[in-house]
């Protein structure tokens, strides 16, 4: 099942390009401050799932590209992210450690936007802000100290997530942290929709203001450095994970820069697809970013034209 937030946010599941809310039938108060709706949605999801499949009939329905995608869990009590989890990322970035000796870090929820919402750049001058194609994780159920082979029970789903980051040396969650930095969706696809996550292709596309479209990006779960059961089990460990918790996979190689006008597309493999779109703000600006960056990455080359048609193929 994939279970999208749109417009004022309101709960909708996604049948081919419609939405059928199903708001009322779930009670989320579109007025609830804070937006924790979602969060209780996921924890209770297997008593609601009958009532909703019940309601795919009767309830409501609206054109996907008649509303407008928020994220689906605005109010996660944590943003996990795995820095430096594709060996391929590590060696283009000159990283000398990896995700599964070097931990996690977090980015705040007020970084999460949805697929409807644009990136918004903040003014940094000299500064190039960068894409990061991730699969998001979303925790079902509170767990803490759980064992590696219990990683499964506590997954509700999964979605596309982008790590966005304002390219420089100071402190990663300060460059990571500005608001839209964290799109996530289109919408959550549940676990058992999904089936095994770690053998997922993923890919991710820029394309300008002129009409030109760039593969930048593309990769498997399974090259993943600290899996995905990793990754729950080790976040697990440090922190008691709750309903709506998101953990960000890390990066394969090809990172790059966004400017105003471009879009940036991702694709994962049985989980969605989610196109956002960047536009430069008026906002953000702040000393610690008032030197220029500059570093000489070995960016790695784009694949081969044939490989790109059979992405483009598979993405279809």
């Amino acid at each position: 099942m994939k279970i999208a937030r749109f417009d004022e946010g309101r709960i909708g599941v996604v049948i081919g390009d419609e939405v059928v809310d199903v708001t009322d039938v779930v009670g989320i108060d579109t007025d609830e401050w804070p937006v924790v709706g979602p969060n209780r949605l996921i924890r209770d999801f297997a008593s609601h799932r009958d009532a909703i499949e019940d309601a795919l009939h009767s309830a409501p329905r609206h054109r996907l590209g008649e509303v407008t995608l928020r994220t689906p869990v605005p109010w996660a009590s944590k943003v996990i992210a795995y820095p430096v989890n594709y060996h391929d990322h590590g060696r283009e970035m000159q990283a000398g450690y990896r995700a599964d000796i070097q931990g996690f870090f977090l980015k705040p929820s007020s970084s999460l936007s949805g697929a409807g919402e644009p990136v918004e750049l903040p003014v940094v001058p000299g500064r190039e802000v960068h894409h990061e194609s991730e699969l998001a994780i979303v925790i079902g159920k509170r767990c803490h100290n759980i064992t590696r082979e219990e990683w499964e029970e506590y997954v509700f789903g999964y979605a596309c997530l982008l790590d966005m980051v304002v390219r420089g040396r100071e402190e990663r969650v300060f460059r990571k942290a500005f608001d839209t930095f964290c799109p996530v969706g289109p919408w959550i696809t549940t676990a058992d929709e999904v089936g095994d996550p770690t053998q997922l292709d993923m890919a991710l596309w820029v394309r300008h203001a002129d009409g030109t479209e760039e593969l930048r990006q593309h990769t498997n779960t399974g090259n993943l450095v600290l899996d995905i059961p990793g990754m729950v089990q080790m976040a697990a460990a440090v922190m008691t994970l709750e309903p709506g918790d998101i953990i960000a996979t890390g990066t394969p190689a090809g990172v790059g820069p966004v400017v105003d006008g471009d879009t940036i597309r991702i694709t994962i493999e049985r989980v969605g697809e989610m196109s956002v779109s960047v536009v430069q703000g008026a906002s953000g600006q702040t000393e610690v970013f008032a030197t220029p960056y500059t570093t000489d990455i070995a960016k790695q080359e784009l694949v081969p034209a044939d490989q790109q048609v059979a992405i483009e193929e598979g993405a279809k």
